[in-house]
């Protein structure tokens, strides 16, 4: 009788989070046709660096960062996860645990790691029930802001990772299943990309050093990414599209889970020739490939919205692995990426190839991104007239 109720509770524990994941969801797609007609577009004074101080600074809103000035007002832990170390950096450690305590409370009462919180604390994932890279960038977070972690939240967080491995790891070989979910180009279904790979590495690396349990090391996604995702020239978008995606190129180094200075110059190498970082850093993809796009995401609906668009999260992946490898090219490319910056005096989403806002039928780009911290983290080149 007793494991019979524990079922139910389970089951019902289970339906109320999908359920109050699909209220946030309304709410997203509310807040974005919103945006796209009756939101307005800020233009901050001062440099790119100072618009990105001051972009960083109104986000925090006393009990976490926000995504963004626009529509994602919310908390989403991948965006949060690529700044955490950023934020950590730049003095902002306090806010960056407060932000993760917060987010792990409701995690546990969901008993669930998903994307998305809202300010009412609904957890869900978008736009997939499922996500592969949430409890990864928790974890990279949890690691880079030096979080001290509770007797209660371990014990929370293995159940986590036993579930995850059991969902999306095979348990012989510790590679990813076939299988659907959420990642960083959400409007596209891959077939376990480069992008997953590099997550799942930097999951067990961060399981290790925070002490909780995962059957595999690191070692087992970067022997993966370097013998099959490598092509010459970078590492492909999943393992049958052999195309450029910088999110699946880029997030392999930037995540320290391949460290080969060969085969990232190479890479830098092949954006340079292909002019992907131009007239700004960084193009989202080249185009090519039979991409399957999700529902609504297509290029009838959000047309080049992952093509040669150029979204400032990978120009800040770029320049930090710039810098990183010590190319000849950070100054100027830095200096590209700021000029955008002070173009539109805010931090944007996207923007078209020739740098203009993003505009599509229901959809605009986001203004003042959280993403502003990576790129406030990097130095300015010094130059003869600095």
């Amino acid at each position: 009788m007793l494991q019979y109720c524990a079922i139910l509770a389970s089951d019902m524990k289970y339906f109320l989070h999908r359920a109050l994941g699909a209220v946030g969801m309304v709410r997203v797609g509310m807040r974005q046709v919103y945006g796209r007609y009756l939101g307005k577009i800020e233009h901050i004074d001062g440099d790119a660096r100072q618009v990105c101080a001051e972009i960083v600074r109104r986000l925090w809103n006393g009990t976490f960062y926000r995504t963004s000035l626009g529509h994602y007002d919310f908390f989403w832990m991948r965006d949060f996860g690529t700044v955490a170390e950023s934020l950590t950096k730049l003095g902002h450690g306090e806010e960056v645990r407060h932000t993760l305590r917060w987010a792990l409370q409701h995690f546990e009462k969901a008993d669930h790691v998903a994307l998305c919180i809202d300010k009412a604390g609904r957890t869900f994932n978008a736009p997939d029930e499922h996500s592969i890279d949430a409890l990864p960038w928790l974890l990279h977070s949890l690691e880079v802001s030096h979080y001290e972690l509770t007797q209660k939240e371990t014990a929370f967080l293995n159940r986590r990772l036993k579930k995850y491995a059991d969902r999306y790891i095979d348990p012989l070989t510790g590679h990813l299943t076939k299988s659907l979910y959420a990642e960083l180009r959400d409007a596209v279904f891959y077939d376990r990309s480069a992008y997953s790979y590099a997550l799942v590495g930097r999951l067990a690396a961060a399981a290790h050093d925070l002490g909780l349990n995962f059957p595999f090391k690191k070692s087992r996604y970067e022997e993966a990414l370097t013998r099959y995702y490598w092509n010459g020239d970078f590492f492909k978008a999943d393992s049958k599209l052999n195309v450029f995606s910088a999110e699946c190129a880029m997030m392999p180094f930037f995540l320290k889970v391949v460290e080969d200075e060969k085969l990232a110059n190479k890479t830098f190498d092949y954006i340079n020739k292909e002019k992907l970082n131009r007239p700004y850093p960084l193009k989202y993809s080249k185009i090519g490939g039979k991409i399957r796009y999700r529902f609504g995401m297509g290029p009838i609906a959000m047309p080049n919205y992952t093509g040669n668009s150029i979204w400032t999260w990978h120009a800040t992946f770029y320049l930090h692995l710039l810098r990183h490898y010590k190319r000849d090219e950070y100054a100027e490319e830095y200096e590209r990426f700021a000029s955008l910056i002070e173009r539109h005096g805010n931090y944007p989403e996207l923007v078209n190839p020739d740098g203009s806002w993003y505009y599509a039928p229901y959809y605009r780009s986001d203004p003042g991104m959280v993403w502003a911290a990576l790129f406030l983290e990097l130095p300015k080149p010094q130059t003869k007239n600095n």
